[in-house]
């Protein structure tokens, strides 16, 4: 038997005999450290392991092979074969998902986001975007509403929030934007250099990221409702791996994502929020919360017109956008 290996991967596949066995290493790109957010990609290794009798094993590596900002990059030149990455992170790689980072969608929970994001990665202009970096959309990363942790005076009107540095990307920079602060891109894993030097006063995030990358360690205020949105942040595998796999190790994969993805929902529920109140808590963090009139205020200025923005912007490029937004829309209403 002779297998081909593609000489661009790092550590491609490797070949062990056991009568016709044939033993698959992968390796994944991830960022920071084991946290909420990769619950899902290490139950996944897991199973999958499990599965094949560990003849198929994922080689979960956190920052080691790529910064999460060229994790896309490195995935089209099969520099490895699975990883994470956030649409808002290069929006113009992927604006077909950044559909999904729009402010004041109104998304309520967990599955909710899992279930827009699997029927917005699942759309024939998603997967040409996609295929434009030999990736295949996997699962979600989903995310809660984020909200800002910051240092100085806190916020109670929309107006405090002018001239207010605060790292926030895609839809969530542009609602910031809207009620007059100064948005700022940047990774993750820049986040607490850049606040403990001053350059951004505040920093929007999910809960976990919060505590995973220390802003609660010098922030003094939290915004207990702004809820502009959330971010996007899908894992990925290089499609030409993909379809290199032998059948039996890609119905492993395949057939293990739904049950990765209801371990990451039951771990981001009974673990990560069940900590957040208390850290909060114990550092003396000031919550703040906004007055309905403030938050209707605040959607009317940055919701609408990050909308039609969008839909302008990608229908120019060539996408359906409107067909997107509806999709997204649509559902979201459905539930309601």
């Amino acid at each position: 038997m002779r297998t081909i290996l593609k000489s661009s991967a790092v550590a491609a596949v490797t070949l062990a005999f056991a009568g016709e066995a044939l033993a698959t290493e992968w390796n994944v790109s991830l960022w920071g450290k084991r946290r909420a957010f990769t619950e899902h990609v290490e139950r996944l290794a897991e199973l999958v392991s499990e599965k094949t009798n560990g003849e198929f094993t994922l080689n979960i590596s956190y920052g080691g092979l790529s910064k999460n900002t060229e994790n896309l990059d490195g995935i089209s030149i099969g520099a490895f074969e699975m990883a994470q990455f956030c649409a808002g992170y290069h929006r113009d790689k992927n604006p077909s998902i950044t559909v999904l980072e729009l402010p004041f969608l109104g998304v309520s929970t967990l599955e909710q986001e899992i279930a827009l994001s699997q029927a917005v990665y699942s759309h024939p202009a998603v997967v040409a975007d996609l295929a434009r970096w030999d990736a295949t959309l996997l699962m979600p990363s989903p995310l809660p509403q984020y909200n800002l942790v910051g240092v100085g005076d806190a916020p109670t009107t929309l107006a405090d929030f002018e001239g207010l540095s605060v790292r926030a990307t895609g839809g969530i920079g542009a609602a910031m934007e809207s009620v007059g602060a100064v948005p700022t891109s940047m990774s993750a894993t820049e986040v607490r250099q850049a606040m403990d030097s001053g350059v951004v006063k505040a920093v929007s995030f999910a809960p976990h990221a919060h505590m995973s990358f220390g802003v609660i360690e010098n922030g003094t205020w939290w915004t207990t409702n702004l809820n502009p949105g959330t971010v996007n942040c899908p894992v990925v595998a290089n499609t030409t791996a993909l379809d290199s796999l032998p059948d039996d190790q890609r119905a492993a994969l395949m057939e293990s994502l739904d049950e990765a993805l209801e371990h990451y929902v039951t771990f981001y529920n009974d673990e990560t929020m069940a900590a957040w109140g208390p850290a909060l808590d114990e550092r003396g963090i000031e919550q703040v919360t906004f007055d309905d009139a403030e938050i209707e205020a605040f959607k009317a200025a940055a919701a609408a017109p990050a909308a039609e923005a969008w839909i302008a912007d990608n229908a120019a490029r060539g996408l359906p956008a409107q067909e997107l937004y509806d999709l997204v829309t649509g559902m979201i209403a459905d539930d309601s």
